[in-house]
């Protein structure tokens, strides 16, 4: 082959849909090309006339356009364009227009045709629109992950073992010797009907009955666990592990309807689960002191990069780094009340940010708070929660979770109030929504309460839902302020870089995509007046309320994976070169695939904020009701 030829080759082979084309076809391709050269402004393609080729861009940007005459799409370096007249009657229904001046090789109908009925990929590529292409990326993603697609029925291996609740201590020991098992159901028969009550382990009989030398004949439902942590029998494999992990669960009966069909244990995912994340929260709650939890948190990084090279997708990711982060939180207060003695009175820890949302990645910092009882008393209770505070902030600084730089700690005196005074500070950020109030929001609208009396929390997302959903004028501030963070992306669809400082000539995708993104899924959440943290349960929410279409949803939350798959992919390839993990990317790094469906991803976040910015009255400079 000709070294111009070769060079053509190697070009196409860096871009969507060439590079997966088999090489024998990519070259039969190539010797059909012909090469033509646009000035800037001169017209490509005209509707309605005849075209029987396929155009790609070597260099240079092209405009195509609607019928109407309006601006459809800005293309360039590495994509094509004429496909939709070729598999519509030869007809161009684009029309096409060189931007600036561009290099173009095109080639025939009868090769187009040849790699549309040979290459389903490229057949894929070409009949659908960007969006879709970003959808069709993913989903081969996903398809390739076994814990995306086998559901948790495939671990159940044998009848469900009960007994009812009423049996003694003794005998649900037998019983689970006998029957060779690590849980025993316990059941409450009556009238005739018989329901799941609660739940014993192997690991309750020692730490409850065996440690208290309880007598043998102790009813089992003294030490049962109830408020069962169950899952449906249609779930994934992904869901059990990441519901194991938000709620540090070793069990997990498995319901049809109200029927149990089965209970899966930490080790039947663990088999299926090779990253280890499940290992991990198991070992930091076996952990005697800080030390010994500051040594296994250097496991944090390989769990996260195994996850990664496993082909989890980010919410599999995001959900096992936030339980991971979580369960240091709470193991730090088991071992905090250890140190200090009981709390004077209940409290809630609550969690804030990406491990509220589940959505934490290695580059974290702290976000937290307390929730205390309305009986708190300052003069008397709070030297010991500051105490309790200030040691589980050092502790998770010694684990790799750094201080926030803004002070959102609970051992901030403002951040450790009693509900009454959180209720206060919720009801007020939300009628006068100024700018810190607004800043408060986008930060505390974030929350999970992960340890002691989480109902603490579940009343302040009660009065956020009630409140933020019927306040028409912080809703329009919320999303005035969702705006003020834009994607790199430009008006000729380049990336907009930073132009001076430590990270010139890269984009951030944190502060420009994932940020972006999650900023505008909270306040559609906050106006359907939706409970929900994660933001792909967020959306799940506002798709019941019909707010936002059907495809409007599937793109956002197309969009919101492929980016922070990036954002993930780019963090777990610095760790493994031995450098320190961060957000920002230079389009050079990127490979082919990932800039031309950052692009499209980009697009989704820009046009969703035109629709934020219309559906809230947002626009800037408007008088805000």
């Amino acid at each position: 082959m000709q070294a111009e030829l070769i060079d053509i080759r190697n070009h196409m082979a860096n871009y969507p849909p060439f590079d997966e084309i088999p090489e024998e076809l990519l070259d039969r391709v190539v010797g059909t090309i012909e090469v033509e050269y646009f000035r800037a402004g001169t017209s490509i393609l005209e509707f309605g006339k005849a075209n029987h080729w396929l155009y790609y861009i070597r260099s240079g940007a092209v405009e195509i356009y609607r019928r109407s005459g309006e601006l459809y799409n800005r293309i360039g370096e590495g994509e094509m364009f004429g496909q939709f007249g070729l598999l519509m009657h030869q007809k161009v229904r684009f029309p096409a227009k060189a931007l600036e001046d561009t290099l173009i090789y095109r080639f025939p109908e009868e090769i187009f045709r040849l790699l549309f009925e040979n290459d389903d990929n490229f057949a894929d590529f070409v009949e659908v629109e960007d969006n879709s292409r970003l959808r069709s990326a993913l989903s081969r993603r996903e398809k390739s992950n076994e814990l995306m697609t086998s559901k948790v029925t495939r671990l159940i291996t044998r009848e469900p073992v009960s007994a009812p609740c009423t049996v003694r201590l003794q005998e649900a020991a037998r019983i689970m010797t006998d029957q060779g098992v690590s849980a025993l159901l316990l059941m409450d028969e009556n009238k005739g009907h018989t329901d799941l009550k609660g739940i014993i382990t192997d690991r309750d009989l020692r730490t409850r009955a065996l440690s208290e030398a309880l007598p043998s004949e102790t009813p089992i439902c003294d030490i049962m666990s109830e408020d069962l942590i169950t899952i449906r029998d249609n779930a994934f494999i992904f869901e059990a592990m990441l519901t194991m992990l938000h709620n540090n669960v070793h069990h997990l009966p498995v319901m049809d309807k109200h029927e149990v069909r089965g209970v899966i244990a930490l080790s039947d995912i663990v088999k299926y689960e090779s990253q280890s994340s499940l290992y991990l929260v198991s070992n930091i709650y076996h952990q005697q002191d800080v030390r010994g939890l500051q040594k296994i948190s250097r496991d944090v990084r390989d769990s996260f990069v195994r996850m990664v090279n496993e082909d989890a997708n980010s919410h599999m990711i995001g959900s096992a780094m936030a339980g991971i982060g979580r369960s240091f939180t709470q193991r730090l207060l088991e071992l905090g009340e250890e140190k200090l003695g009981p709390p004077p009175v209940p409290y809630c820890f609550m969690a804030l940010g990406s491990m509220a949302r589940d959505e934490q990645l290695v580059v974290t910092d702290q976000d937290n708070a307390m929730i205390l009882d309305d009986s708190f008393n300052p003069n008397e209770h709070d030297e010991y929660f500051l105490a309790l505070a200030k040691f589980v902030s050092d502790g998770l600084a010694e684990c790799g979770y750094t201080y926030c730089t803004g002070d959102i700690m609970a051992t901030n005196q403002k951040w450790r109030q009693p509900l009454n005074v959180w209720k206060g500070y919720f009801t007020d950020w939300i009628e006068n929504p100024k700018a810190e109030a607004l800043l408060n929001s986008n930060i505390f609208f974030d929350l999970d309460g992960i340890y002691g009396k989480t109902d603490f929390a579940e009343d302040l997302k009660t009065l956020v839902a009630e409140k933020a959903s019927n306040s028409q004028r912080f809703l329009t501030m919320m999303a005035r302020n969702a705006l003020n963070r834009t994607p790199p992306i430009g008006f000729f669809r380049s990336f907009v870089l930073e132009e001076d400082g430590q990270q010139r000539k890269s984009f951030n995708l944190k502060r420009r995509g994932t940020a972006p993104l999650s900023d505008l899924i909270r306040v559609h959440a906050l106006a359907c007046g939706s409970r929900a943290q994660n933001s792909f349960e967020r959306l799940r929410a506002i798709g019941n309320t019909k707010l936002l279409l059907d495809d409007d949803l599937g793109n956002l939350r197309d969009a919101l994976e492929f980016i922070a798959i990036v954002r993930i992919r780019h963090q777990a390839i610095a760790i493994e070169e031995g450098q320190d993990p961060d957000n920002n990317v230079h389009p050079e790094d990127l490979s082919p695939f990932e800039r031309s469906h950052l692009k499209d991803a980009f697009q989704v976040v820009s046009n969703a904020q035109k629709f934020l910015r219309f559906r809230y009255n947002a626009g800037v400079g408007r008088n805000v009701p």
